[in-house]
């Protein structure tokens, strides 16, 4: 059954390597790092949420918005085949609602910020920002050709795209949802400005990204989307 359909379009992905003994304690029960090349990553992801419909309904107010999340990537394995899939630990929108929905049914951890965005399109370059603010305002910015392109196999495009599980933790418990989309398209980043204290919105776990240069950005296109309903696992 889906809980959730929306589009998610213009995806500016900040990509980080971190010490993967720091996500320990985020990992959810039955699932373990997965790597990239040998390589941890945690994103900072910055999008917009459009059409969005729940339980087939559309929610007055509430269909366009941004969010902005961190996340890092987990496999889990299930008979002879690995379920590849994300944890979030922060995920940051613009209206309360959509905060207490998300805690409350799917037991994220979503906080309600105030949020702006820019998508401006200028002859060949587009160029994206996503801002958000607790005490002070913090915002991504890329500019890139205005041309998508295929995702190539084997990229680490791929690997940060195509994660299509959400797992959460809460205490000893596991839960795990499914989220099906096609394949996205790209952009050819031209530059980015990232203007983030780590620590004051993430804690002091992420404070080192503060003092990190990205290891790659990335905008992705985005597409319909569909959040299948939420399952616990024993």
């Amino acid at each position: 059954m889906n809980f959730l359909k929306a589009e998610w379009r213009k995806l500016a992905i900040i990509n980080y390597e971190i010490n993967p003994e720091i996500l320990e304690k985020y990992l959810p029960k039955g699932t373990e790092i997965d790597f990239y090349q040998r390589k941890c990553y945690v994103s900072l992801v910055g999008f917009m949420f459009l059409n969005t419909k729940l339980l087939g309904l559309p929610i007055p107010f509430h269909r366009n918005f941004e969010e902005v999340n961190l996340r890092f990537y987990v496999k889990k394995r299930e008979g002879n085949e690995w379920k590849r899939g994300v944890v979030f630990i922060k995920e940051i929108v613009p209206k309360p609602a959509l905060s207490f929905v998300a805690n409350s049914v799917y037991k994220e951890n979503y906080k309600t910020m105030p949020m702006k965005n820019i998508i401006h399109q200028k002859d060949e370059e587009l160029l994206i920002k996503y801002s958000w603010k607790d005490k002070t305002w913090h915002s991504i910015e890329i500019a890139v050709e205005n041309q998508p392109l295929k995702m190539e196999s084997n990229s680490e495009f791929e690997f940060i795209t195509e994660h299509y599980y959400g797992f959460t933790k809460r205490e000893n418990q596991t839960s795990e949802y499914e989220v099906s989309h096609p394949k996205w398209d790209y952009y050819l980043v031209k530059n980015h400005q990232i203007e983030i204290d780590f620590k004051s919105i993430y804690g002091n776990d992420f404070e080192c990204l503060n003092h990190q240069k990205p290891i790659s950005v990335m905008l992705a296109e985005g597409s319909e989307i569909e959040v299948k309903t939420k399952k616990y696992l024993a």
